[in-house]
C-alpha cells in the first residue's frame, strides 16, 4: 500500500524557479532561442535531464521521433500511465513560457509525487516532452506528438526545407533523428491511458476577463499552404503600369483577401510570411510566394474559408496575369478533448480560483494530437495582454500559480479517481 493519504501539493515556486534557470539558459533581450533541433533546444533538454536525475528518475528515453519520455514508477505498473507533457522548442525570439511551463509543471508534479516519504503514485506518471512542436524550422507542426499518435507521414514532409535550404531529413539525422524512422514512435501511445497538458493560454480572454486559468474544450483547426504567383520581372521604371504583371501586387490583395475571409466566418487567418523575386526595389515581382494560414474550431466554417480564400486567390491571379498554384504544408481538423476529464479540469481551475467553464484554444498543442488516441483535458494560465510567440510573452505570477495549483490537482484527481469517459 501507498504511504501518502491524498494526492501531493505540486511546489508552485518550484516550477517557477526552473522556468527563470531555463530562461537564464537559453533566453535573453532577444527572446527564447529554443528553436527545435539546435544546440539551445539541446541544452534545454539537458536541464530538463538535470532536474529529472535530481528527483531520482532514472527511466529517461527517446523515441524514434525525438520526444522525450521520463517515467516515475507506480504501485500498479500494469495499469495505464497517465502522461503529462508539453514542449521545450520554441518559436524564434519567442518567449519563456509557451511549451516550456507545461514540460515544467509537469516535471514538478513528478517531483510532487517522488518526494521521500510520500509514496508512489497508484499508476505510472510520464513526463513527456514533445519535439518540435512549434514547427519553426519547416512549418509542420506537432511533429513529435503526430508521430506518438501514428498520423505523421514522411512522405509529406521529405520535400520540406528550412531557411537555409537545408532538407527536413538532413536537420533531423543530425539529431539522432531518422525520417522514415519517426512513426515507429506511435508504438509507445498503448501504455497510456490519459493525457494532460498545461499552458498559456496565448490569447487576450483570461486575461481581459481578470481569470487566472482555466480548463480548455479543445483546439481549432487549421488549414496551412503555401501560394507561388508567377508574373513577369520587369524594370520598375520603363514598364507602364498597365503592362505589369505584378505577383507582389498579387500577393498583397491576397492577403488582405485572406484577413477579409477570416473575419466573414468568424475565425482567424495570417500570411505570415512572403517572398518576392528579384526582391529589389528597381523590377517588379515576377515572383511571390506567400504561406496562408487559417484556423477555426468548427470544421464546416474551416472548410468554408479555405474555398473563399481558393477562389479569391485564383480570381486575383488572373486579374493581375499571373499564374497561380497551391502547395499543401499541413492540417488538422478541430478537436475537442474528453468530455469527462473538461469537467475534472473546470472544477480543478475553478477550485484554484480560476474559470468555471472552458474555453476553447485557437492555438495548436501537442494535446490535439494526443486527443486523437487517448483521452485529453488541459488547463490554461492567463497571458498578459493575450500576446505570445514573441518575447514580450508574460504571465503574472499568482496567474501562474493558480493555473500549477489547478493542474497539479487535475494529475492528483486523475490517478486516484479516473473519471469515467463519455
Amino acid at each position: 500500500m501507498s504511504a501518502h493519504s491524498g494526492p501531493p501539493t505540486v511546489d508552485a515556486d518550484g516550477v517557477l524557479a526552473d522556468l527563470a534557470e531555463l530562461a537564464e539558459l537559453t533566453g535573453g533581450p532577444g527572446g527564447a532561442r529554443r528553436v527545435c533541433w539546435t544546440a539551445e533546444w539541446v541544452a534545454a533538454r539537458d536541464l530538463l535531464r538535470g532536474r529529472l536525475a535530481s528527483i531520482g528518475v532514472e527511466d529517461v528515453e527517446i523515441d524514434e521521433a525525438g520526444n522525450l519520455w521520463a517515467r516515475l514508477p507506480g504501485e500498479d505498473g500494469s495499469a495505464p500511465a497517465l502522461a503529462l507533457g508539453s514542449h521545450l522548442d520554441s518559436v524564434p525570439a519567442g518567449g519563456p513560457l509557451d511549451g516550456a511551463l507545461g514540460v515544467m509543471a509537469g516535471l514538478g508534479v513528478l517531483r510532487a509525487w517522488a518526494r521521500e516519504g510520500h509514496g508512489r503514485p497508484p499508476r505510472d506518471l510520464v513526463l513527456i516532452d514533445f519535439a518540435d512542436e512549434e514547427g519553426s524550422r519547416f512549418g509542420r507542426s506537432l511533429f513529435g506528438s503526430s508521430a506518438v499518435a501514428g498520423t505523421l507521414d514522411p512522405a509529406e514532409l521529405a520535400g520540406l526545407t528550412d531557411a537555409a535550404g537545408e532538407t527536413i531529413a538532413e536537420v533531423l539525422d543530425r539529431c539522432g533523428v531518422d525520417l522514415e524512422r519517426a512513426p515507429r514512435a506511435h508504438r509507445r501511445i498503448g501504455s497510456i491511458g490519459s493525457y494532460l497538458e498545461l499552458h498559456i493560454e496565448q490569447g487576450p480572454v483570461l486575461d481581459a476577463a481578470g481569470e487566472s486559468c482555466s480548463a480548455v474544450s479543445g483546439c481549432a483547426g487549421v488549414e496551412r499552404f503555401r501560394l507561388e504567383l508567377e508574373g513577369q520581372a520587369s524594370h520598375a521604371g520603363t514598364t507602364p503600369m498597365d503592362h505589369r504583371r505584378d505577383a507582389g501586387l498579387a500577393a498583397a490583395e491576397i492577403a488582405l483577401a485572406v484577413e477579409g475571409v477570416a473575419r466573414a466566418h468568424g475565425g482567424v487567418g495570417t500570411t505570415g510570411s512572403l517572398a518576392l523575386e528579384p526582391g529589389v526595389v528597381t523590377a517588379v515581382a515576377g515572383r511571390a510566394e506567400l504561406a496562408v494560414d487559417l484556423r477555426h474550431p468548427d470544421s464546416g466554417e474551416l472548410g468554408a474559408m479555405l474555398g473563399d480564400v481558393r477562389d479569391a486567390a485564383g480570381r486575383i491571379a488572373a486579374e493581375r496575369d499571373c499564374g497561380l498554384a497551391e502547395h499543401p504544408i499541413w492540417s488538422i481538423e478541430p478537436i475537442p478533448f474528453d468530455p469527462a476529464l473538461v469537467r475534472a479540469a473546470e472544477a480543478a481551475a475553478s477550485r484554484a480560483g480560476g474559470r468555471a467553464s472552458a474555453i476553447a484554444s485557437g492555438a495548436l498543442h501537442d494535446a490535439a494530437e494526443m486527443a486523437r488516441r487517448v483521452p485529453v483535458a488541459m488547463v490554461f494560465a492567463a497571458s498578459v495582454g493575450g500576446i505570445s510567440h514573441a518575447r514580450e510573452e508574460d504571465s503574472r505570477d499568482d496567474d501562474l500559480r493558480a493555473a500549477i495549483a489547478a493542474y497539479g490537482a487535475l494529475a492528483g484527481a486523475v490517478l486516484t479517481e479516473p473519471p469515467g469517459t463519455d
